[in-house]
């Protein structure tokens, strides 16, 4: 697969290390010499110096073969008019980072496959330390209306268990386990919880509390039935 970032900052660089890491061919267009050079030291990636707005660059990039083309830099406008830009030479997928999130529909309405706010979930992921304090790790998953998150069994009510006797349910599944040896485990029906496990959960969003509640309020957790 071939891509191509536009942008050598921090956002840019990371990038395109973790794609050529995974055998991905990059090349990476950037305006600053400097930011160049540092790219061309770091990583195995064809950088060009230019401007992602100027069409002869995006041809000496080969835009036209790319699989996917992803504005990294800070400037809302460059990455919109380069996504423009590109759109009329590849049918890969476009990605833009969108820096300021009022924008964000301007992006959407001209056709941009996926557009990403880092602000937008820098300040979700703030609040979900905050209002979640308890929970290890917590991603998205699908379309944003469930989440896994990993946690560790605190429920008294809980230990002994089987994992059959409270997974599934229409909220939540238990998908994996990890044992004291530290190996990933994914739990059988007849497994048992104990105390201080760590077990991964997929849970429908609106369902979090509860789940949290479930495995995780030492006191017992009385809305449940236990």
């Amino acid at each position: 697969m071939y891509i191509v970032i536009l942008g050598g900052g921090r956002v840019g660089l990371s990038l395109a290390d973790r794609l050529i890491i995974h055998g991905y061919d990059v090349t990476i267009i950037e305006s600053d010499e400097d930011t160049c050079n540092e790219a061309t030291e770091k990583l195995d990636a064809m950088v060009i110096r230019g401007n992602g707005t100027d069409t002869k660059t995006l041809e000496d990039a080969n835009i036209e073969d790319a699989d996917v083309f992803v504005a990294t830099t800070g400037n809302d406008e460059s990455n919109l008019l380069s996504c423009i830009l590109v759109k009329e030479y590849t049918d890969g997928q476009i990605i833009a980072r969108v820096s300021n999130p009022d924008h964000e529909e301007a992006f959407k309405k001209v056709g941009i496959d996926k557009v990403i706010s880092p602000e937008r979930t820098a300040a979700g992921f703030l609040e979900k330390i905050i209002t979640r304090p308890n929970v290890a790790d917590l991603t998205a998953f699908g379309a944003g209306n469930a989440e896994i998150f990993d946690m560790t069994i605190k429920n008294k009510k809980i230990f002994g268990k089987r994992v059959s006797e409270l997974s599934p349910t229409k909220d939540y599944i238990i998908i994996s386990k990890n044992m004291d040896n530290h190996e990933l485990e994914i739990p059988q029906p007849d497994d048992i919880l104990n105390e201080g496990d760590k077990i991964s959960i997929l849970v429908k969003r609106n369902a979090f509390g509860k789940a949290e509640k479930k495995f995780m309020d030492e006191g017992g957790g009385g809305l449940f039935g236990f």
